[in-house]
């Protein structure tokens, strides 16, 4: 059987995997600093508590590992990466460096990177009625935070990695991906799951709290469709960043008009404009995707925030 590694496996995306993947029938390896366990059945086949910071942890890790999805970072929503420079990136780089140096020395047959949206240049996302982001728009550069400098620079990293020492590598730029059983609370969660907080412990009638004015756009990929565009990507034979999100663009209002329906409640609206709110605009251009992976979102938006919305109503009730 396969073996393969997820670290950040306690996290998001990397415990969606590692249950997609055990149920694949591979043999799933985890590492991460914590655990949530949102998910309740056991979705791993080996489960290591390691800081991958640390050199040796990373050779620990990859050992007798034939495959590695790198999902490893300090990171969290808007409010965290703006507030936390130099953490984010003294902790990524140093995990991100680790962990392909070790990969190499263990010999890890193919090695899949998480990258992020946040690389794309401010002066592209100025404007709410912004076009898809494409891939070859991440230069000139120019992020808008420290964290997308990070992910820029271990792309660089893994480029060169590819060139010199010939490694089988994957890169995949998400773009907001969002669903139940993740970060809900405590200051890293994403703005899907922050707003379906809010609105799961608001009163009714009573009113929530909208950071920013409400104008700024997204687009966002539910956690089933980013998995299946993962994986995807692993197995196929492109080795160049592309992105996996959706091309629906919406404003902030409207995506916490969507979850207040939801909700059933009664339910207004009010602006923190002194929060941060990152670029103005942010879509993907998925099709690149679709051209060499066959690859695109099938859950939608309403869908998708509906599920999120149950299991976080669930577990502010606990």
């Amino acid at each position: 059987m396969e073996r393969i590694l997820i670290t950040g496996g306690g996290g998001f995306i990397g415990s969606h995997l590692a249950r997609y993947l055990l149920h694949q029938r591979r043999l799933v390896r985890i590492v991460d600093m914590n655990f949530h366990d949102y998910i309740r059945e056991k979705y791993y086949t080996e489960k290591l508590q390691l800081d991958l910071r640390i050199w040796k942890n990373c050779l620990i890790a990859t050992k007798g590992i034939d495959k590695v999805y790198n999902f490893a970072a300090n990171m969290g929503g808007i409010g965290f990466i703006t507030a936390e420079g130099a953490e984010v990136m003294h902790d990524n780089v140093l995990i991100n460096t680790h962990m392909l140096e070790a990969s190499r020395q263990n010999g890890v047959g193919r090695y899949l990177f998480s990258s992020s949206a946040c690389i794309y240049p401010t002066y592209k996302q100025t404007d709410p009625n912004v076009k898809g982001l494409k891939e070859e728009d991440a230069y000139p550069s120019d992020p808008d935070n420290f964290y997308g400098w990070e992910k820029l620079y271990t792309e660089k990293i893994c480029e060169a990695y590819q060139r010199d020492y010939g490694m089988d590598i994957r890169i995949v730029r998400y773009h907001n991906i969002y669903g139940p059983e993740g970060t809900y609370k405590g200051g890293r969660e994403k703005s899907p799951a922050a707003l379906c907080r809010k609105v799961a412990e608001a009163s009714d009638p009573g009113s929530i709290t909208i950071w920013g004015d409400g104008k700024q756009t997204r687009s966002y990929c539910y956690i089933d469709d980013c998995i299946k565009g993962t994986t995807t990507l692993m197995e196929s034979d492109y080795d160049k960043p592309i992105n996996v999100g959706s091309e629906r663009l919406v404003t902030i209002d409207q995506l916490a008009d969507m979850i207040i329906k939801i909700s059933g409640k009664n339910l207004t609206k009010e602006y923190d404009l002194t929060a941060p709110q990152g670029v103005r605009g942010r879509n993907a251009d998925i099709s690149l995707a679709r051209k060499v992976l066959g690859w695109e979102p099938r859950v939608s938006l309403e869908e998708g925030l509906d599920k999120t919305y149950r299991w976080i109503e669930m577990q502010c009730m606990r």
